[in-house]
């Protein structure tokens, strides 16, 4: 299994989720995610390559289209070759191979889109930053947005549990083997994310202690009139967007 997360680099235009909460807003519940609808996430490529920002991207694409009825499967080879793309990876040479840098990766996402099986090209009409560790902001976001973009600094403690079938868990003394991108898709105790195909359960302990940055990625298919149902000013952020 690969990473592929270039280190968190916070740049002073980046925008910040809760400068655009609007009150009153839901509470999330205790429980919640459509991940279950997902019959195979596909590993997309990170068993072969460090290509984690990209595959996790194609997942939540798969949780928004799901969630809208219209589910979009995506293949190894075109995220693949977004991550050539974006990191300048070049297939016939391994030294190539160095991750993304997730601001670039979501610029991409914007501007361009994520080609999926099909084709088609997939884009997200905004994405803001969370505070890291901030686990009463990621879930709001998670639940308001359907998945939230989770960076950490992943410990080699958390392959073995992967390996294992566990939880991730913070483990005092845990070496950090690099970075790794995992959507949030879902709270079933414990925080639910997806990574090298299939759901893995993360303990909030884990998150706030390994989070580097978190991201929540607007996306128009849940977008009514321009705004979220739960209060989400879009307008607003757009026209910010547009000033930069």
């Amino acid at each position: 299994m690969k990473l592929g997360k270039l280190p968190a680099a916070p740049r002073p235009t980046d925008l910040e989720f809760e400068a655009y909460l609007r009150g009153p807003l839901p509470q999330y519940p205790k429980e919640f995610g459509h991940e279950t609808n997902i019959g195979d996430f596909q590993m997309l490529g990170n068993d072969k390559v460090g290509d984690c920002t990209i595959a996790g991207a194609a997942h939540e694409h798969m949780i928004w289209t799901t969630e809208g009825f219209a589910p979009t499967p995506f293949s190894d080879a075109g995220v693949i070759a977004d991550y050539s793309a974006i990191s300048g990876y070049d297939p016939t040479d391994p030294s190539t191979d160095i991750g993304c840098d997730v601001h670039d990766v979501m610029a991409y996402r914007k501007d361009t889109g994520l080609i999926d099986a099909a084709g088609n090209r997939h884009k997200i009409a905004a994405y803001l930053s969370l505070d890291p560790g901030n686990l009463d902001h990621l879930l709001l976001a998670a639940y308001l947005f359907g998945t939230v973009g989770i960076g950490i600094q992943f410990p080699d403690s958390a392959m073995d549990q992967f390996n294992n079938g566990l939880p991730w868990d913070y483990v005092d003394g845990a070496t950090i083997e690099g970075g790794h991108y995992v959507p949030l898709v879902a709270r079933r105790g414990n925080l639910v994310v997806v990574t090298w195909g299939t759901t893995q359960q993360m303990t909030p302990t884990f998150f706030t202690r390994y989070c580097d940055e978190a991201w929540c990625m607007v996306s128009p298919e849940i977008l009514v009139a321009g705004v979220s149902p739960e209060g989400f000013d879009l307008p607003m952020l757009m026209s910010d967007l547009n000033s930069l």
